[in-house]
């Protein structure tokens, strides 16, 4: 994965009724570890990192990158977004399209913030880099992430076999501006 290309980084702090994205700070390494070793947010990822791994390895700030939002709620870290370009990607459909990806931790589940803040930075995106398509893939067992990618406009283009489970791949058309 690479970077989003011709966009201003960090942006603005994207403000929703609920919540903010932004840059990741210093304050965010605890919650990030937390999110990272958390085997239920690793249940349809592979499984988690071990937590003193990530102690070692994380640095002061974590994750500080073009398209790499915290989702903050109330000024403490919730989540994470990311949106990161696939030059190589395992499905060719993929390949050179921007990825949408998000994690949160359990304790902020069912709560609809996922859904809020992937909105809100597939808005963004739109108005920096308007008419490219935008790619998600989860596991079919995944429904909550199923369910999601339809709410945000997902629609399937494959299913396939990888990490010894079903996977789905969604795409989300070009938003252009007259849209």
């Amino acid at each position: 994965m690479t970077d989003l290309g011709p966009v201003t980084w960090p942006p603005a702090p994207i403000r929703t009724e609920r919540l903010v994205l932004r840059e990741s700070e210093a304050r965010d390494r605890t919650a990030f570890i937390e999110l990272l070793a958390s085997p239920e947010v690793h249940t349809y990822l592979g499984g988690p990192r071990p937590r003193d791994e990530l102690e070692r390895e994380l640095r002061g700030v974590p994750e500080q990158w073009p398209g790499s939002f915290v989702v903050d709620l109330d000024g403490a870290m919730i989540g994470q977004i990311l949106l990161r370009r696939a030059p190589e990607h395992r499905r060719p459909a993929a390949v050179g399209k921007v990825d949408l990806g998000y994690l949160f931790l359990p304790r902020a589940w069912g709560c609809g913030y996922a859904a809020e803040a992937c909105a809100a930075a597939l808005g963004w995106f739109d108005g920096v880099l308007p008419g490219e398509p935008v790619v998600l893939a989860t596991q079919t067992a995944n429904v909550g992430s199923m369910r999601l990618a339809a709410k945000l406009g997902f629609t399937e283009v494959e299913r396939f076999q990888a990490w010894d489970a079903e996977q789905w791949l969604g795409l989300r058309p070009p938003v252009t501006p007259s849209d």
